[in-house]
């Protein structure tokens, strides 16, 4: 498959994937998105909470801000805590906007491996009989290959920040990253289906070189999500119910026109 093939099929195949989640009762799907959101919100605002007020502490007793009896210290010392709270609360807001795509892929790792198989059963009308071992495999390698591409994607963010202080080429790190992501994240949902088809990890890598407008077309709406502010991560989590959908129509198709083609 030609990389603009793939990568029209890649996006084209979100349109088909939510009419196919409509048509076959798969919107339940989405409760584990909303429920993930809840405890990522009750961890995060406790994290924070507990953060920022132990470096408050710190700093107090750094600075000896106990001993402070001028007038305004009081209100100073409010301050100080305020702005501490916000800078931690920055922090952890920009931290998750650049691991929170990674973060709900692995969280919801499980819900994807259970969705991708329940998806390709209706397709093709292979009966996948659940067994428990097996699922726990599948979630292990959704994870392992998550971080996998996530520590790819570090390295080559740090390589392209480094780049983007080069005249001209720092113009264009900003889409190469946004791309980059993209192909790592379709690879992330393609892989579930590939599993499925005992592909070892590096026959998955090797498919999805072979196919990476497929990836791309599929990490693309993914990515975009992400990139709206503030809510990108929230959001996101409920989009990727749809990405996995549609990269197991996508693969699907995919290996039955490389079949077709090979005969």
């Amino acid at each position: 498959m030609t990389f603009k093939k793939g990568f029209t099929l890649g996006i084209k195949s979100y349109s088909r994937a939510f009419v196919f989640i409509r048509k076959h009762r798969l919107t339940w799907y989405l409760l584990f998105p909303l429920l993930l959101n809840i405890l990522l919100l009750v961890i995060g605002y406790t994290s924070t909470v507990n953060l920022s007020t132990r470096w408050f502490v710190y700093v107090t007793d750094w600075i000896n801000m106990d001993s402070w009896e001028f007038w305004g210290s009081g209100f100073l010392s409010s301050v100080v805590e305020f702005f501490m709270f916000i800078m931690v609360r920055i922090m952890f807001f920009l931290m998750f906007a650049y691991i929170g795509g990674y973060l709900v892929i692995i969280l919801l790792s499980p819900v994807y491996a259970f969705l991708s198989e329940k998806v390709e059963s209706i397709l093709t009308g292979e009966d996948f009989p659940f067994e428990f071992q097996q699922f726990l495999k599948d979630i292990w390698r959704g994870i392992r290959l998550a971080l996998r591409n996530l520590a790819i994607e570090l390295i080559l963010t740090v390589v392209l920040f480094v780049l983007s202080f080069v005249p001209v080429v720092g113009f264009f790190t900003g889409i190469t990253l946004f791309f980059v992501s993209a192909y790592f994240y379709g690879f992330s949902f393609i892989d579930y289906s590939l599993e499925r088809k005992k592909m070892n990890i590096t026959e998955s890598v090797s498919f999805v070189k072979t196919n990476k407008g497929l990836a791309l077309g599929n990490g693309t709406i993914f990515s975009l999500a992400l990139l709206i502010p503030f809510l990108g991560v929230l959001i996101s989590s409920f989009v990727s119910i749809i990405s996995v959908t549609a990269a197991t129509i996508a693969t699907t198709e995919a290996m039955i026109r490389e079949d077709l083609k090979a005969s």
